[in-house]
């Protein structure tokens, strides 16, 4: 239950042309905090509920519980979030023995394309594509918590 994650932007649309799927992503939080975040999440017909406690010293690993929901009780849950629900498209891109996941952000987030990629160790190497940009994992602006309230156009 602990999630290893690195984060970088995303510097040309190359990835599409590798994404093996996309779906639509519309997601909310019940609470914004960076101690606790819950999540409400609908991706394509699935519902999901997730809790992820703060980042580590290194701001690599951090606690996260993730239930799948009916939908229909998701699309309730959204109604109930803070202001500022994160509108966007996520593509996945195999590489190596490694999935990227990229976010194309809609909305007030338009512009923002993020690469993430779940690892099992904060050591363990991995190849990096040529779409690969800068790395802002410890940059908490580029949490779709942050980004919910605080969003990359206004930035």
């Amino acid at each position: 239950m602990i999630e290893i994650e690195r984060k970088f932007l995303v510097n040309s649309n190359d990835f599409k042309t590798e994404a093996f799927t996309q779906n639509r992503i519309s997601q909310g939080y019940l609470s914004s905090v960076p101690e606790r975040t819950v999540r409400v999440r609908v991706k394509g017909n699935k519902g999901f509920l997730t809790i992820k406690g703060g980042s580590n010293e290194s701001g690599l690993s951090r606690f996260e519980w993730e239930k799948e929901i009916p939908v229909d009780e998701a699309t309730a849950l959204l109604q109930l979030c803070e202001e500022g629900v994160i509108d966007k498209t996520r593509f996945e891109v195999k590489m190596g023995n490694h999935v990227f996941e990229i976010d194309e952000f809609y909305g007030e987030n338009e512009g923002l394309i993020m690469a993430e990629i779940e690892l099992n160790s904060e050591t363990e190497a991995f190849e990096k594509p040529n779409w690969l940009g800068k790395e802002v994992t410890n940059d908490i602006r580029y949490y779709n918590s942050y980004l919910s309230k605080n969003p990359y156009k206004k930035w």
